[in-house]
């Protein structure tokens, strides 16, 4: 039970201003808050899986440098295709796309949380922990309660703010997000 606790305490708070919350958020001001809900928590089972199965295994450390590169280039990536936009348009087509809502959502997501400090601090508490379950449901648990609060500020603004700011916001934050992350790679070197 201290696991669980400690895992949901301290990736809830990692979370709180992190740039995958800032993804959630802009994602809830495009589509509907519980289809975001939902594919950021299907993201986080699956990306604090492998980083509880990284603590456990390597105890200490995760060679970062690569896992920062590609998420950097990707979020600059994810910035550029925000800011060209959907050739469809409306999410009613998006539906039609090859991946759909669903499955952009949670890839961008997963992919944002590779080498993010969430990642890293479940990694971090698990391989002090050395309690798998417990770690796992509880850095996922923080992380989606966490993204929830940002989920519904993104519902809310949503409806308040034209799709051009929200396009321009949400690509600001991608590329932000990519130059910082590129940056704390090579720094962190």
């Amino acid at each position: 039970m201290v696991a669980f606790g400690v895992a949901l305490l301290f990736v809830f708070i990692a979370e709180l201003g992190d740039k995958t919350q800032l993804v959630a958020l802009a994602f809830a001001t495009r589509y509907r808050p519980w289809l975001v809900m939902s594919a950021v928590f299907a993201a986080t089972l699956v990306v604090h899986l492998f980083s509880v199965l990284l603590g456990e295994i390597l105890g200490v450390a995760l060679p970062i440098f690569w896992i920062k590169i590609l998420a950097g280039v990707a979020f600059i990536g994810f910035g550029i295709w925000t800011l060209r936009g959907d050739e469809l348009g409306d999410e009613e087509k998006l539906k039609q796309t090859r991946f759909g809502p669903f499955m952009t959502v949670a890839v961008t997501f997963f992919l944002a949380e590779l080498g993010d400090k969430t990642m890293l601090a479940t990694v971090t508490i698990a391989s002090q922990q050395q309690s798998f379950v417990p770690v796992w449901i509880g850095s996922t648990l923080g992380m989606v309660l966490a993204d929830g609060l940002a989920i519904i500020v993104g519902a809310m603004l949503g409806k308040r703010l034209p799709e051009r700011a929200i396009k321009i916001g949400a690509a600001v934050i991608f590329i932000g997000s990519g130059i910082f992350t590129l940056a704390e790679a090579f720094i962190g070197r």
